[in-house]
């Protein structure tokens, strides 16, 4: 069987799910990392969660990287035959250059993928959000990163987080199951939740899609 472009590999057991509950790892997260200086802000979840004081990663006015012109050209994708399980992920960087780091996600699909340099370096199923608090559309750039949030409201660990927007989402760990959504977050595997907490950066692009289907020799952004 040969490979899936990241669009077409529909998680679930090879098709879309109806979410049946929400998962704890729906609410937000904070930041930690190493890309900045770390200061001790007053935060509010969006959720509703208490403020807190904890060290919060800014991003302070970055200087733009130049990259070539083909560094946002999808040049290879994982070796992955069929679609995608709830619970899996795929992981292999060795061997790829340095260069920028873009993330995909697509609703439909329920499939993150990793990009850097336009090679495709992760891939897994995620949790998405409902109805009532859904996924946003659009290109987020990671304004926050944090590794050891527990949420207040929720009363529930939510690791390696990336934050998205201001009102409540991110990408974090969290058990991925069938039958499960998010509040709006994109919840994954904590295995690779923890791989790609480990190479994004504060400003790298998150993109999240709704249906559309990318594969090789197309642009990423």
């Amino acid at each position: 069987m040969a490979s899936l472009s990241p669009s077409q590999r529909l998680a679930a057991f090879g098709g879309l799910v109806l979410a049946l509950g929400i998962s704890a790892g729906g609410a937000v997260l904070l930041a930690e990392g190493e890309d900045a200086a770390a200061q001790e802000i007053p935060y509010q979840d969006a959720m509703g969660e208490a403020p807190t004081s904890a060290p919060v990663i800014q991003q302070t006015d970055p200087t733009p990287e130049v990259y070539p012109d083909d560094s946002f050209v999808i040049k290879r994708v994982l070796p992955i035959n069929g679609p995608i399980k709830y619970g899996e992920w795929h992981w292999d960087d060795e061997g790829v250059p340095d260069g920028p780091l873009v993330v995909t996600v697509d609703l439909q699909a329920r499939v993150i993928s990793v990009f850097r340099d336009g090679y495709e370096i992760g891939a897994a199923a995620v949790l998405l959000g409902t109805d009532d608090h859904p996924t946003p559309v659009g290109v987020f750039p990671i304004l926050q990163k944090n590794k050891d949030h527990v949420s207040n409201l929720y009363d529930a660990e939510m690791p390696y987080m990336m934050r998205l927007t201001w009102d409540g989402v991110a990408i974090h760990g969290s058990p991925v199951e069938n039958g499960y959504a998010s509040h709006g977050c994109v919840g994954t595997p904590n295995g690779f939740a923890e791989k790609l907490f480990s190479v994004a950066k504060l400003g790298d692009k998150v993109i999240v899609t709704d249906g559309k289907r990318i594969g090789v020799g197309d642009p990423l952004v």
